[in-house]
C-alpha cells in the first residue's frame, strides 16, 4: 500500500493486467502511459485513472473509446475491475464490448459497493445486460445508450438509480415488475429515450416512475391516444423535451395538467395549425419553451399572458403573423430570450410593444416585416439589450433608418441589422455608444458617409462587418489600434479607398479580412504582413493594388484562402508560398505576374482551388501537381508552353482543367480519360497536334469540350456520344467551393440565469461569417460570341467546340445521339460527306456551326426539328439542293447562313431553285421528288480530261502534218532556250564579281 504517496501495488498490478486482456492490434497501443516497464511510476498519473487524494485508491477509470478506434471487439472480464474496490466511476463507452468470459460478466460487479456511475454507451449490449447489472445496488447513474436494445424493454429494480438514458436504441415500450405501493426505479428522475420506437404508449408505461423530473423523447413517433389521466400522473415532471419527434397536437391541450412543468421544447415536429387558447397556456409554472422550427400559423393566441414565468421563449422559423403590437409578447414581464425570427409578424419600427420587458436580454427578430409605427418616436427602453438581431426583413416604412431604441442601448454585445434596406448616415454612434460590444453586423443595406472608429481602445470587439454599403473615404487609420483583439473584419463591396493602414499589423488576432471589390491601391504596407501572423482568408480582388505581393519573410502559415485577383500585383510568384500548408484555395487571376509557376506550390496538399489565369507566367507547368485533392485547376491566359503535364493522371476529383490561351505542344494524353469527374476540359488556342484520342470519350461528365485552335487532325471520334450532358447525374458541382467556417456563439452566457434549452443546443448564432465562396468561371464560345459561364449556370450548359482545326472525314453519326447538347462547333476543318439526318434529335441545341468545311449533299430537311437554334451556319461548303423549308427556327436565319455553296438555292439566297433549271421534264423519282436539276461532278471530271486530251492530240497533228509550222515551232523554242540561258551566265558573272570586290 502506498496510501497518500501513490496508487496501491495491487491496483496498478491489476491494471496492466486489465491492459493485456484487450485486444489491442499488434502496432497500437492505446494505453502508452500504462507501462509495466516503470516500475516506480505512479499509476494515479496514468491516463484516464483518477485517484482519491487521500487513500491513493483508484475512483474513476476512463477508458472510453479503448478498444473502438481499433474496430477490433473486447472480450470482457469483468472480475478484472474487483480489485478497485473503492471505484465510483467506470467509462467503457464505445469499446465495441459484445460478449465476456463465462461466468465473468457484469455481474461480477455486484462486489462494487462503491460504483455509482456506469457507462456502457455505444457498445454491442442487448436486452438483457440490465439483469447482469441488477446486483449493483450502489449505482445511481446507468447510460446504455446507442447499443441494441429493442422492443419491450424489462427493468429489473434498481433502487438507488436516479438517471437512466437509453437512447439510440430501438426500444419500444417498457416493462416493469412494481408490487403495490413500490416501484422497480423508486429513485428515477432522469429518464432519456431519444432516437427509439416509443409510441404513445410510452405515456402509460411512465407512470410508474413517480420522482421522474427530466424525460427526454426526442427523435421519436409518438403517435397514437394518450389520456389527461396518464399525464396527470406524471406531476413531478419538470422538464419534457420531445424535438424531432411526432405527436398528437391534442397534447398541447392537455398538457396543462402536467403542473410541475418549467421547461418545454418542442422544435421539429412538423406541428402545424394554430396554437390552441387552452391547455399549455395552464402552465403557470412554465418557464422556457422552444416551439421553433415547426408549421404553426396564425395570431399568438392571447392566453400567452398568463405565462408570466416565462424567461425563454422561441417562436422561430413558423408562419406566424399578426401585428405584433397586438400580441400577448408584451404582457411577458420575465422573458430574458425572445426569438421570433422566420416568421410573417409585422412588426413596428420602434419595438415600443417590448416596452414592458425589463429583464430582456436577447431579442432575436430578423426575417419578418417591418412597419411604421406612428406616434411612438420617442420612447425610452426600460431593458438594456446584450443581442439583438434584426436582419433581412422587408420593410414597409419610407423612413429606413435603424430603429430608434437603439440610441438608448449601451450594453449591446450582439448586433446585427444586415440585410435591410436601411439608409442615410453611417451609424457609427452604435460602436461608440456600446463600449462592450463583441460583434457588430450592418452589411448589405443602403448605408453612406465614412466609417469612423471610437476614440478609445475597444478590446472586446471581435468581428465588424460593414460590406455591401455605399461607404467611402480612407480606412481610418488608428483602426488596428482601436481594435486590437479583431478577429474579422469584412469592408468589401463599397467605395472605399486609399491603401491599407500600418496600424493592421497590431491586429495579431485577425483571421478574416475581406477588403474585395473597392478602390484601394497602393501597395501591402510590411507592418500588415509581419503582424496579422494568425490570417486564415484574405480578400483582396478588385482593387487597384499594386507591387509585390509580399516578402520573403512573412509567417501567415495558417492562411487558408488567398484572393488577390483583378488588381495591378506584379513580379513573380513567391517560392515560399508552399510553407502555406493549409492553402486551400488561391485565386490571383488578371495581374500581372511573370515567370515560371514554383515548383513549391506542389507542397501545398489540401490545395483545391488553383487560379493564376491572365496573368504573364512563363515555361512549363509544374509536373509534380499530383495532389488528389485539386479540383479547380485554371492557367488560362497565359504563355504556358510544353506538353500537358502528366501530374494530374487517376486524380478522380479534378473538376475543371483550364489550359485555354496558352502555348501548349504535344499531344492530348491517353490518360486524359482517368479523369472520372472532369466536367470542363478547356485547351482552346495552343499548338497541340495529333489526333484527338478515343480516350476522351470516357469522360462522360464533361459538360464543356474545348479543343478550338489547335492543329488536331484525323476524324472526329465516334464515341463523343458516350458523354451523357445530364446536370442531374454530375456530382461534383460545378457552382464552386466553400471554404473557412463560420464561429456559432453560445447565448447562454448573455443571459440573468442558467437556461436548460440553450445547455442542449447545438448551435448558437454565427459571431461571424469566414465562409469563402469560390466560384468556378469558364469562357465559351457559343453562338458566334464568347460568354463567360459563372456559377450555377454552367450545371446547365454543354457545349463541344474542336473549330479551327485539321479535322477530316464525315461527321460521325453517333453525335446526333447527344440530345442535350447546346452548342456544337465543328467549322474551319475539313470536314467532309454530308451532314448527318441524326442532328435533327439535337432538340436543346442553341448553335450548330458547320460552316468553311468540304461538306457534300442536300442539307437535311429534317433539321427544321430542332426548335431551339438560335444559330445556324453552314456557309462556305459545298451544299446542294434547296435550303431547309422556312418553318420554326429557320425562319430567323438569313444568308449569312447559307452563303459561299454555289450549288444552293432557295430562300433566304438571293438564287431561286426556279431559275437555276429549264421547266420540270426530268422523271419523278421513287420519292416523288424531281431528279437533280444540277450537273453531277463525276460528269464534270470526265469531261474536261477528254477535252485536254483531245486538244493536245490535235496540236501534235498539226506540227506532224505542216513542216513549215513544225520548224517555226521549233525555232522558237531554241531562242527561248538560248534567251534563257544568256539571262543565267551573265547575271551569275556579276553576282560573283559583286562579292569577290
Amino acid at each position: 500500500m502506498n496510501g497518500c504517496f501513490g496508487c496501491w501495488e495491487q491496483e496498478k498490478a491489476a491494471l496492466l493486467q486489465l491492459k493485456a486482456s484487450m485486444n489491442f492490434t499488434a502496432d497500437i497501443d492505446y494505453l502508452p502511459t500504462w507501462n509495466s516497464t516503470h516500475k516506480k511510476s505512479d499509476c494515479c498519473d496514468w491516463e484516464g485513472v483518477k485517484c482519491d487524494n487521500t487513500t491513493g485508491r483508484v475512483i474513476q477509470l476512463y477508458l472510453n473509446y479503448t478498444i473502438g478506434w481499433s474496430g477490433e471487439d473486447w472480450c470482457l472480464n469483468a472480475s478484472l475491475f474487483l480489485p478497485f474496490e473503492e471505484l465510483q466511476y467506470l467509462d467503457l463507452f464505445g469499446d465495441q464490448i459484445s460478449r465476456w468470459i463465462p461466468n465473468e460478466g457484469f455481474e461480477r460487479f455486484s462486489a462494487l459497493r462503491k460504483l455509482e456511475m456506469l457507462d456502457l454507451a455505444n457498445n454491442h449490449f442487448n436486452n438483457n445486460i440490465l439483469s447482469s447489472l441488477s446486483g449493483i445496488s450502489s449505482l445511481k447513474i446507468l447510460d446504455l445508450s446507442g447499443n441494441i436494445l429493442n422492443g419491450s424493454f424489462h427493468i429489473p429494480a434498481f433502487s438507488n438509480l436516479e438517471e437512466l438514458y437509453l437512447g439510440g436504441n430501438e426500444i419500444d415500450d417498457f416493462v416493469t415488475t412494481t408490487t403495490k405501493g413500490s416501484n422497480n426505479l423508486p429513485k428515477l428522475q432522469v429518464l432519456e429515450l431519444d432516437q427509439n420506437k416509443v409510441n404513445a404508449r410510452i405515456f402509460k408505461s411512465l407512470t410508474t416512475f413517480t420522482s421522474l423530473k427530466i424525460l427526454r423523447m426526442g427523435g421519436n413517433n409518438l403517435e397514437g391516444s394518450f389520456t389527461t389521466e396518464e399525464l396527470s400522473k406524471l406531476n413531478n415532471l419538470e422538464q419534457l423535451m420531445l424535438d424531432g419527434s411526432s405527436f398528437d397536437k391534442s397534447l398541447l391541450h392537455k398538457i396543462g395538467v402536467m403542473t410541475s412543468l418549467n421547461v418545454l421544447t418542442m422544435s421539429y415536429c412538423g406541428l402545424n395549425g394554430t396554437l390552441p387558447d387552452q391547455g399549455w397556456c395552464e402552465l403557470k409554472k412554465l418557464q422556457e419553451i422552444d416551439l421553433s422550427n415547426n408549421n404553426f400559423e396564425g395570431r399568438l393566441p392571447s392566453c400567452m399572458a398568463n405565462l408570466t414565468s416565462l424567461r425563454v421563449l422561441d417562436l422561430s422559423n413558423n408562419h406566424f403573423n399578426g401585428n405584433s403590437v397586438q400580441s400577448p409578447l408584451s404582457s411577458l414581464t420575465s422573458l430574458e430570450y425572445l426569438s421570433f425570427s422566420y416568421n410573417n409578424f409585422s412588426i413596428p419600427s420602434t419595438l415600443s410593444f417590448l416596452s414592458n420587458l425589463s429583464n430582456l436580454k436577447i431579442l432575436l427578430s430578423d426575417n419578418n416585416i417591418l412597419a411604421l409605427e406612428p406616434d411612438s418616436l420617442t420612447w425610452i427602453p426600460t431593458f438594456q439589450l446584450k443581442v439583438f438581431i434584426l436582419s433581412s426583413c422587408s420593410i414597409n416604412i419610407h423612413n429606413r433608418t435603424p430603429p430608434r431604441f437603439l440610441h438608448y442601448q449601451y450594453d449591446l454585445r450582439v448586433i446585427n441589422l444586415s440585410h435591410n434596406k436601411f439608409a442615410g448616415q453611417f451609424p457609427n454612434w452604435l460602436l461608440e455608444n456600446n463600449t462592450r460590444l463583441e460583434t457588430f453586423s450592418v452589411n448589405n443595406n443602403s448605408f453612406t458617409g465614412s466609417f469612423m472608429v471610437p476614440y478609445d481602445i475597444r478590446p472586446n470587439i471581435l468581428s465588424i462587418d460593414i460590406s455591401d454599403n455605399h461607404l467611402h473615404g480612407p480606412i481610418p487609420t488608428n483602426l488596428g489600434l482601436i481594435f486590437p483583439n479583431l478577429e474579422s473584419l469584412k469592408m468589401s463591396r463599397n467605395e472605399f479607398e486609399g491603401s491599407i493602414p500600418s496600424s493592421f499589423g497590431n491586429m495579431a488576432f485577425l483571421k478574416n479580412l475581406d477588403l474585395s471589390e473597392n478602390h484601394f491601391s497602393g501597395t501591402i504596407p510590411m507592418h500588415f504582413i509581419m503582424g496579422c501572423y494568425n490570417l486564415e482568408l484574405l480578400l483582396l480582388s478588385n482593387n487597384s493594388f499594386s507591387g509585390q505581393i509580399f516578402p520573403a519573410n512573412s509567417n501567415w502559415t495558417n492562411l487558408a484562402s488567398l484572393h488577390l485577383d483583378n488588381n495591378h500585383f506584379s513580379g513573380t510568384l513567391p517560392t515560399w508560398m508552399g510553407n502555406m500548408t493549409y492553402l486551400d484555395d488561391i485565386v490571383m487571376a488578371k495581374n500581372h505576374f511573370e515567370g515560371p509557376i514554383p515548383i513549391e506550390l506542389c507542397k501545398l496538399v489540401y490545395l483545391r482551388f488553383l487560379d493564376l489565369s491572365d496573368n504573364n507566367l512563363f515555361g512549363s507547368v509544374p509536373s509534380c501537381f499530383n495532389s488528389s485533392s485539386i479540383r479547380f485547376f485554371q492557367l488560362n491566359k497565359n504563355c504556358l508552353s510544353g506538353p500537358i503535364p502528366s501530374s494530374f493522371q487517376n486524380n478522380s476529383n479534378l473538376v475543371t482543367l483550364n489550359l485555354r490561351d496558352n502555348h501548349l505542344t504535344g499531344n492530348i494524353p491517353n490518360w486524359i480519360g482517368s479523369l472520372s469527374s472532369l466536367r470542363i476540359l478547356l485547351l482552346k488556342a495552343n499548338h497541340l497536334r495529333g489526333q484527338i484520342p478515343i480516350q476522351v470519350c470516357l469522360l462522360q461528365n464533361l459538360n464543356i469540350l474545348d479543343l478550338s485552335y489547335n492543329k488536331f487532325s484525323g476524324l472526329i471520334p465516334h464515341c463523343l456520344s458516350n458523354i451523357t450532358f445530364n446536370a442531374s447525374a454530375h456530382d461534383p458541382s460545378l457552382s464552386g467551393l466553400y471554404s473557412g467556417g463560420a464561429y456559432p456563439l453560445g447565448l447562454s452566457s448573455y443571459l440573468n440565469t442558467k437556461s436548460i434549452i440553450f445547455e442542449h443546443l447545438p448551435y448558437g448564432i454565427n459571431t461571424f461569417d469566414g465562409v469563402v465562396k469560390d466560384e468556378e468561371e469558364a469562357e465559351f464560345t457559343t453562338k458566334t460570341r464568347t460568354y463567360s459561364y459563372k456559377g450555377d449556370i454552367l450545371e446547365y450548359m454543354f457545349g463541344i467546340d474542336l473549330s479551327c482545326n485539321n479535322l477530316a472525314g464525315k461527321i460521325p453519326l453517333e453525335l446526333g445521339r447527344m440530345s442535350n447538347i447546346r452548342a456544337l462547333n465543328l467549322s474551319h476543318n475539313n470536314l467532309s460527306g454530308p451532314i448527318p439526318v441524326t442532328f435533327s434529335n439535337l432538340k436543346q441545341i442553341e448553335s450548330l456551326d458547320l460552316s468553311y468545311n468540304n461538306l457534300n449533299g442536300k442539307i437535311p430537311p429534317q433539321l427544321t426539328e430542332m426548335t431551339s437554334l438560335a444559330v445556324f451556319s453552314v456557309a462556305h461548303n459545298n451544299l446542294l439542293g434547296t435550303t431547309p423549308d422556312r418553318k420554326n427556327q429557320f425562319i430567323t436565319f438569313d444568308e449569312s447562313s447559307y452563303e459561299g455553296n454555289p450549288l444552293l438555292c432557295g430562300p433566304p439566297l438571293r438564287n431561286s431553285c426556279t431559275k437555276m433549271r429549264p421547266p420540270s421534264t426530268m422523271p419523278v423519282d421513287n420519292e416523288g421528288e424531281e431528279g437533280d436539276i444540277f450537273m453531277d461532278m463525276g460528269v464534270f471530271y470526265i469531261s474536261f480530261v477528254v477535252a485536254y486530251i483531245t486538244i493536245l492530240f490535235g496540236i501534235v497533228a498539226v506540227l506532224y502534218i505542216n513542216p513549215y509550222w513544225r520548224r517555226a515551232w521549233f525555232y522558237l523554242i531554241e531562242v527561248c532556250i538560248d534567251t534563257c540561258y544568256c539571262f543565267v551566265v551573265v547575271h551569275y558573272h556579276k553576282l560573283f564579281d559583286f562579292r569577290l570586290a
